[in-house]
């Protein structure tokens, strides 16, 4: 029995497969359905895309900045340390600055604040540095983004952005330094 189906089933399938396998061949109507038919069934011609705006090396600086308190975020001051265990802040923009600029760095806030050339508040760019008298001899340093945000180890909060018009480090600002860099390790 099922031998007698067999046959039938063969031809069913070689029948409908020859359809399916058949050239496609146009109709007058398929013209005319085509003309009549909305453009956003014709197909289009693929759009070029649009190359993306090139960023200036002052963008690139802030981008990379974000993305070190990404990396650092969190992790908690300590005195003299050096690792994602602990933080200070001068360890921080020495790490920054030597890992990511490529420029080297004085390790202490003290030598720090005399590298470079001295710049007014008002003069700030990314990547220019802040110092801040946080007590009779404590100085504290941090790398400035934008618009008053600056990235820095803090005391209470670790490695953190701040904002010079907070009335603590509004305060407390001391001077700012501005260091050359090279275009290319701005990454």
């Amino acid at each position: 029995m099922k031998r007698r189906l067999l046959l039938p089933y063969c031809l069913a399938m070689l029948t409908t497969a020859g359809c399916s396998m058949a050239p496609y061949q146009h109709s007058p109507e398929d013209t005319t359905k085509a003309a009549d038919s909305p453009a956003k069934e014709r197909p289009q011609a693929a759009k070029p895309a649009k190359p993306e705006p090139t960023r200036s090396p002052s963008e690139l600086l802030k981008a990379s900045l974000y993305q070190r308190h990404q990396e650092w975020k969190g992790i908690p001051y300590r005195l003299g340390g050096m690792s994602r265990r602990g933080i200070d802040c001068s360890a921080l923009v020495y790490l920054i600055y030597r890992d990511h600029m490529g420029v080297q760095l004085p390790r202490t806030t003290r030598y720090q604040a005399v590298a470079g050339k001295a710049i007014k508040q008002g003069q700030l760019r990314p990547g220019d540095l802040v110092f801040f008298r946080t007590g009779r001899r404590g100085r504290h340093v941090g790398i400035y983004i934008e618009d008053g945000k600056f990235l820095h180890a803090s005391v209470s909060r670790g490695v953190t952005i701040s904002h010079m018009t907070d009335d603590y480090w509004k305060s407390r600002y001391w001077r700012a330094r501005r260091l050359e860099l090279e275009s290319s390790s701005e990454s």
